[in-house]
C-alpha cells in the first residue's frame, strides 16, 4: 500500500494512492487513520514529505563501492566501519518529491546526490532482535542526502554539508507492501542513468542496524532512518533534474537550481 502525505485545505493529509488517485482521511497511518469518502486526482495535489519526524538517523559509510571510491578519491587507505555507524540529519532541510534543491552561491561545484532508501519506523521499538525488527518497520520511501563535500571536508559536525535548507528531498509516498531483496536502485541526472546498485546490498542491513540501534536509542512512530548509498555521483548543478528510482518503491524527482 502507498501512503503519500499532501496538502488539503490548507493541512497535511495523509491518503492512499491507488489507480492515479488518492483517497484521503483523518489521522496517521501508523497510529489511527480514517479514511474519508471521496477520492482525488494525484496530479492534483501538492506532495510534502511523507513524514516530519521526531529524530532523523541516518547511516553512514554503509555501501563498499561508496566508501572504496571516496577512499580512491582521497588517496587514503579503504576504512570500512566495524559496526552500523549512526548519524543524525535535521528536519529543515527536508522538501518532497517535485520541489527544488536549492545550492547556496557561496557553494562549490561539488554538490552531489546520495540514493538512499528510508525506512520509516511504524512502532515503539527498544531491544529489538533480529526475528522481531522488521515487525516495527511501517513502510519505506526514497530520500536524497544532497552533500556539498567541500563543506563535508571541513565541518566538523557537516552542518552545511548535509543540513542545509532543501538538502533532503524525500518522497515520493511510502511504500509498506516491500521485498529488500529484490529492490534496484537507480538515478537518472537530465534522464541519462549515472548509477544503479541492488538496494539491499548494504554494509550493515536494515536489521542489523535496527537492533543496534535500539540498544541504546528507543525508536518511536514516524523516526525514519536513511541507510547510505552506493558508488560514486557526478555534481549536480544548476538546471539538472535528478530522479531516484527504486524499483518497487517509487520514483523521487527534483529539480536544482543556484541562488543567485
Amino acid at each position: 500500500m502507498r501512503w503519500a502525505r499532501f496538502e488539503m485545505h490548507g493541512k497535511p493529509t495523509y491518503g492512499i494512492v491507488a489507480g492515479g488517485a488518492i483517497q484521503p482521511g483523518i489521522g496517521i497511518p501508523w497510529e489511527s487513520w480514517e479514511a474519508a469518502d471521496t477520492k482525488v486526482p494525484f496530479t492534483s495535489v501538492k506532495l510534502l514529505p511523507p513524514v516530519i519526524p521526531m529524530t532523523f538517523y541516518a547511516m553512514g559509510l554503509n555501501y563498499v563501492e561508496h566508501v572504496t571510491l571516496t577512499a580512491q578519491r582521497k588517496g587514503v587507505p579503504v576504512n570500512l566501519p566495524p559496526k552500523a555507524d549512526v548519524g543524525y540529519r535535521a528536519i529543515n532541510a527536508l522538501i518532497a518529491h517535485g520541489e527544488p534543491i536549492i545550492i547556496p552561491k557561496d557553494a562549490t561545484e561539488e554538490v552531489q546526490y546520495e540514493a538512499e532508501i528510508v525506512v520509516i519506523i511504524g512502532k515503539k521499538a527498544k531491544h529489538l532482535t533480529p526475528k522481531n525488527a522488521l515487525d516495527h518497520v511501517f513502510g519505506y520511501t526514497i530520500g536524497n542526502d544532497v552533500s556539498e563535500r567541500t563543506w563535508q571536508a571541513g565541518d566538523r559536525t557537516l552542518w552545511r554539508a548535509k543540513n542545509t535548507d532543501t538538502f533532503k528531498p524525500m518522497g515520493p509516498w511510502i511504500e509498506t507492501d516491500v521485498d529488500l531483496d529484490k529492490l534496484v536502485t537507480r538515478v537518472r541526472m537530465n534522464g541519462k542513468e549515472t548509477i544503479k546498485f541492488p538496494t539491499n546490498n548494504m554494509h550493515f542491513g536494515i536489521v542489523e542496524c535496527l537492533v543496534a540501534m535500539s540498544c541504546y536509542l528507543t525508536l518511536h512512530p514516524g523516526d525514519m532512518v536513511w541507510m547510505g548509498t552506493e558508488g560514486h555521483a557526478p555534481n549536480m548543478k544548476h538546471g539538472d533534474t535528478c530522479e531516484i528510482e527504486i524499483e518497487g518503491i517509487g520514483t523521487l524527482s527534483n529539480p536544482v537550481l543556484r541562488e543567485l
